[in-house]
């Protein structure tokens, strides 16, 4: 993955590689483990890859725009935790069968005696080494160091009292050959898929609009998401797990000195050699002092700050973050993401629905400018009235629209309503019902509706779907260069009627 992401994304830059919060997902997964693990890896990378690949081909790289930041808050604070959470079996040696990482982690401390000691002087051993050569200036080689140390450590403690790498997989000199993917576990690879493409993509996005390219310009996003699809595809068929651009290996990168990418490009190529000169040695890396890194990656990657952001957006804001953070501890995370961003959208229909309004445009004798005001409940005979609206005009927010509109008085003869349109390019199946049933309301009590400022979309759209008919030609006035123009060709109209013996 890293390899071939340095040779396809647009960023010269990004990192690609595998993530805290996609293995995390991934861990996640039921299908991943057990019996034929390693093509049910291989097809969940190619799911992911074949996703962001198709994103990037239709260059869609502007979609992770939509995605609000509450929902990557709570989602990147909540992997931060389930980080930590999902290493307490490796540091204390206890593995709970409760149903969740926060309810495991409960009933671990709830059996502290169980604890492997050993593990954990292993772990803590681990922590404090890392604390300390960071002090001394060793920045990222104090974590290799320190597990390093901590695995050493073993050596003295009695035998099999600690945890090793190779008692779970065979590390051996050689590497991964293809296979053929699981095309039977498709189907429930499907959620999982989406989702690490979702985050892959996001975090891959954030170094996109944040780092740019030696020539100064910042990359494509649709070309990164094409690279990262490729990666995913390459890593997928020799059982990597899924990748994606990570932020802190991007980071890592540069302050290194990287100019190009050829520096990924080396440190896959380094990959490769020390798996082949040194794979058996990694079997002897102690779990517990891997947990310890973890658990202190997870401790410095919870955002507080940001946390408190999203606390102080409004109700919706917070609502979407809690949602996902609270949802993304006791649920799978694959599940988790799709709901946090199901919830905002609904949320941010419901609130734009709600924030629709209609106002009354009148004239004093001394100005042309109107004057806002609310407009009144009934439309009596032989009145103009000419209404605005505030608000995004669609089919969730066409009720709110309709309860605004005064109603015709029992006699409204010779009345006209003048709706401004101006700057609508289309309206839904919804709406447009919604104004041929108000059209002909007023009609029955003798009152005339007219739209000006309308769009030659929308004018389309009104004839071809048989709303201008029903309105007549005549009472729609298409939008003028000089706002308020259409307004005053309607009122020209009205008079013209008027004064018609």
């Amino acid at each position: 993955g890293t390899v071939v992401g340095a040779l396809t994304t647009g960023s010269v830059y990004m990192t690609v590689q595998a993530t805290g919060a996609m293995a995390v997902i991934i861990a996640d997964v039921p299908a991943v483990h057990g019996e034929g693990s390693e093509r049910v890896l291989a097809t969940l990378g190619l799911m992911t890859g074949a996703v962001m690949l198709f994103l990037g081909l239709a260059r869609l790289g502007s979609l992770v725009r939509y995605i609000p930041t509450a929902v990557l808050i709570g989602f990147a604070n909540a992997v931060a935790i389930n980080i930590v959470l999902g290493q307490l079996s490796n540091l204390t040696g206890y593995a709970s069968d409760s149903a969740n990482r926060v309810t495991r982690a409960v009933d671990t401390a709830l059996h502290f005696w169980l604890f492997s000691w050993p593990s954990v002087l292993v772990g803590a051993t681990t922590i404090t080494l890392i604390l300390v050569l960071e002090r001394f200036g060793l920045g990222p080689l104090s974590l290799v160091c320190a597990v390093i140390a901590g695995s050493a450590l073993v050596q003295a403690l009695p035998n099999d009292s600690v945890t090793l790498l190779r008692d779970s997989v065979a590390v051996g000199r050689s590497l991964p050959i293809p296979v053929v993917p699981s095309l039977a576990s498709m189907p429930e690879l499907v959620v999982a898929a989406l989702s690490l493409a979702l985050v892959g993509l996001v975090q891959g996005a954030g170094i996109s609009g944040s780092i740019p390219n030696p020539d100064g310009r910042y990359p494509d996003a649709s070309a990164d998401f094409r690279g990262q699809g490729i990666a995913n595809v390459a890593s997928g068929l020799f059982q990597g797990v899924p990748v994606g651009g990570s932020m802190s290996g991007t980071a890592l990168a540069r302050a290194a000195g990287a100019r190009s990418a050829l520096t990924n490009l080396v440190a896959g190529v380094v990959m490769v050699v020390v798996i082949l000169a040194c794979g058996p040695l990694i079997g002897y890396v102690a779990m517990p002092a891997i947990a310890g890194l973890l658990i202190l990656v997870g401790i410095r990657t919870v955002k507080p700050d940001q946390i408190a952001l999203a606390l102080r957006t409004g109700p919706i804001q917070i609502a979407v973050f809690v949602v996902t953070f609270v949802l993304s501890l006791i649920i799978p995370l694959q599940y988790a993401v799709l709901a946090g961003v199901g919830m905002s959208v609904i949320l941010h229909v419901a609130r734009q629905a709600n924030r629709i309004r209609i106002v009354q445009w009148t004239f004093d004798d001394s100005s042309t400018r109107p004057v806002e005001e609310p407009p009144p409940a009934t439309v009596d005979a032989g009145e103009t009235l000419i209404l605005t609206a505030y608000g995004a005009l669609f089919f969730a927010s066409a009720q709110s629209f309709r309860e605004q509109l005064p109603a015709p008085a029992d006699d409204a003869t010779d009345a006209t309503v003048v709706l401004r349109l101006r700057g609508t390019e289309e309206l839904g199946v919804t709406f447009l019902s919604m104004l041929g049933n108000y059209r002909d309301e007023l009609a029955r009590a003798g009152a005339t509706l007219m739209l000006s400022g309308v769009d030659e979309n929308l004018a389309s759209q009104l004839e071809v779907t048989g709303v201008l008919a029903r309105l007549g030609r005549e009472n729609v006035f298409p939008a003028r260069t000089r706002f308020g123009d259409s307004v005053w060709d309607a009122l020209a109209a009205i008079d013209k009627r008027r004064k018609r013996p």
